[in-house]
């Protein structure tokens, strides 16, 4: 690890962005227009959304640094959907997923 500090934070980062890109980012559309182009329309997650975030790493000094820039970003989205199927029984298939 490089800069471990700036790891935490970059993965803290891309857990709150994911949350956001999970529960209710979307760009809308009608009749192949877009209807919200405007910041102040697109809804992004606020302090309010963001939950506690704790990061481990673990230093594997046998390996090569690789990065891990938006690697977080990838499994929040499924489990976010696992966990409301666990929740409810029912499996929501795209995003977002219209939660908050």
């Amino acid at each position: 690890m490089i800069n471990p500090q700036g790891l935490k934070n970059q993965i803290s980062g891309a857990i709150v962005m994911g949350i956001g890109g999970a529960l209710f980012e979307a760009i809308h559309f009608d009749n192949g227009r877009v209807i919200n182009p405007h910041f102040y329309e697109y809804r992004v997650p606020r302090f309010k959304d963001a939950p506690k975030v704790d990061v481990e790493l673990i230093d594997r000094k046998d390996q090569k640094s690789m990065g891990a820039g938006e690697t977080p970003i990838m499994a929040l989205a499924p489990a976010v959907a696992n966990a409301i199927f666990n929740a409810n029984g029912k499996r929501l298939r795209s995003l977002p997923l219209g939660v908050g």
